[in-house]
């Protein structure tokens, strides 16, 4: 399998001075999919313009017809399984069933505390997130749910017509601890990574690669637990937030060889940022456009 190239298109510009352009745009240069991040506001990004992921990527399915459109990732901060289910339907209905749903547990960021309610705890949010996506999964496949957990419940829900991707559309499921991970072979069409956060600052892409092959190896083994085809499950990183940051942006070559280094770990998806100008993801969009054009054929 070759290699698929996605994007993330941050939602920081109003619809019709920008923010349109760079979904169609990114149809244009071939990407598999279009990704949003699903927050209620996000890091520097707080103070300025943050439009909501849902109806941002229903407009980019109503001005896209190729291109694969999702979050990544939505998770249970601000959302409730039977709310989310409802959107998701519809959203995945108006793009003709191009929707894949990247779903996390969560973070300390802005959305933990949006609401009013105090931040979860790392406990917390894993025990959250294992219930989410059993319920949420069940939403998206039966017309007609019922349940009562610790945290969610559901009461005679109806999802009719249900997805337009059977059973349900597909989930990539954030995760690099041993609970999440079983989630992913569980009930995932796809693993995401970023990589591991505490190299961020001060580790070496060696170092990363290594952790992420360890991250690799520990969800083979889960998969072998709950008896996963390890290669049913595709493999997705999302780039910017390891040692490397931007410079696998630089030029061509560069790219081709960060993402070589981890198609041998076994990926089937690298994502990269839109450019944004003056913010972490700041880069080159000739070079930018040009390994989106150019790159996958180096990688198959």
């Amino acid at each position: 399998m070759s290699l698929r190239l996605s994007t993330v298109i941050l939602p920081y510009r109003r619809w019709h001075e920008g923010g349109r352009s760079a979904w169609t745009r990114a149809e244009q240069l071939g990407f598999h999919t279009a990704y949003t991040y699903d927050h209620l506001s996000w890091r520097t990004f707080r103070d300025g313009p943050w439009f909501g992921a849902v109806p941002t990527l229903t407009a980019a399915a109503s001005v896209t017809d190729r291109l694969r459109l999702g979050t990544l990732v939505t998770s249970p901060n601000f959302r409730h399984p039977v709310t989310l289910a409802k959107e998701l339907i519809s959203l995945d209905d108006i793009s003709g069933g191009r929707v894949t749903l990247g779903i996390g547990a969560g973070g300390s960021g802005f959305d933990a505390t949006a609401l009013g309610q105090e931040p979860w705890t790392p406990r917390e949010r894993a025990d959250r997130f294992a219930e989410f996506v059993p319920l949420l999964d069940r939403l998206l496949s039966e017309d007609a749910v019922s349940y009562e957990g610790d945290f969610y419940s559901a009461h005679e829900a109806r999802n009719i017509p249900g997805c337009v991707q059977r059973p349900r559309l597909p989930f990539a499921v954030a995760a690099t601890g041993p609970r999440g991970m079983r989630l992913a072979a569980r009930f995932g069409q796809a693993w995401v990574t970023t990589g591991d956060p505490k190299l961020y600052e001060n580790g070496t892409p060696e170092q990363s690669i290594q952790a992420i092959r360890g991250q690799a190896e520990r969800l083979d083994d889960i998969c072998a637990e709950v008896g996963r085809d390890m290669t049913d499950l595709d493999r997705i990183l999302l780039t910017g937030f390891t040692p490397d940051r931007v410079a696998p942006l630089q030029s061509l070559n560069a790219f081709v060889d960060f993402a070589g280094r981890h198609v041998e770990l076994g990926f089937t998806e690298i994502v990269i940022h839109w450019p944004i100008p003056d913010s972490p993801f700041a880069a080159d969009e000739k070079v930018f456009e040009q390994i989106a054009m150019e790159a996958p054929a180096q990688l198959r």
